[in-house]
């Protein structure tokens, strides 16, 4: 790539319409996931949980979770980007447009098919995201924060996915297989995308 496109390619309009894009196919993942009846990852059998218990969309809890993981990064020193502000007031919205607008299949295979398409669509998704490079998501500034504390990377998302799937399952979000397969495939799936939907990187960029 020559360095006259270079600029273009990193600008920033670009780096907001892939972190839209990333928010958007994330979203559409958690839909399908959900929808797939086969096991949500752990923040969304978090999220399904409170929905089932204290009433509200899933949507709306992951903006009011998202919100409130926030709150989290003052002791932990965490500062938000543009990415975090848009991850928590739209990953909601279209995770709840993805719910409305897909239907909930009765076969086997249909369902299967949504899972596979959400574990995808939900990798890809992450390294848009995290390759626009405008600020980590809310659930991740936590993990963040607390290895900045001396944590392992690996301990501290643990304890945390481990504590609101735990949380989640007891609030009644659904567990399956679902559950194993995102938790199995998702590292490997995000590492595959990542060199290839990162943008490339400039001097002085954020």
């Amino acid at each position: 790539m020559s360095e006259l496109s270079l600029p273009a390619v990193t600008s920033f309009p670009n780096r907001l319409l892939r972190l839209y894009a990333g928010l958007a196919l994330y979203g559409a993942g958690i839909g399908l996931q959900i929808e797939s009846q086969l096991g949500n990852d752990p923040w969304d059998v978090f999220h399904q949980g409170l929905s089932i218990r204290f009433g509200l969309s899933i949507g709306t809890w992951i903006i009011i979770v998202g919100a409130a993981a926030m709150l989290l990064w003052i002791p932990l020193k965490q500062k938000p980007g543009v990415g975090t502000i848009s991850n928590v007031i739209f990953l909601g919205l279209f995770a709840d447009a993805a719910i409305w607008l897909a239907p909930t299949p009765d076969s086997p295979v249909v369902r299967w098919a949504y899972l596979l398409f959400a574990v995808v669509a939900i990798a890809a998704a992450t390294a848009l995201y995290i390759g626009a490079g405008l600020g980590p998501g809310p659930r991740d500034g936590i993990m963040t924060g607390l290895v900045r504390l001396g944590l392992s990377i690996r301990l501290a998302r643990t304890l945390i996915e481990v504590t609101v799937l735990v949380i989640g399952f007891l609030l009644g979000g659904t567990v399956g297989l679902g559950t194993v397969v995102f938790a199995l495939a998702i590292g490997p799936l995000t590492q595959f995308f990542m060199p290839r939907l990162s943008l490339p990187r400039t001097a002085g960029q954020d």
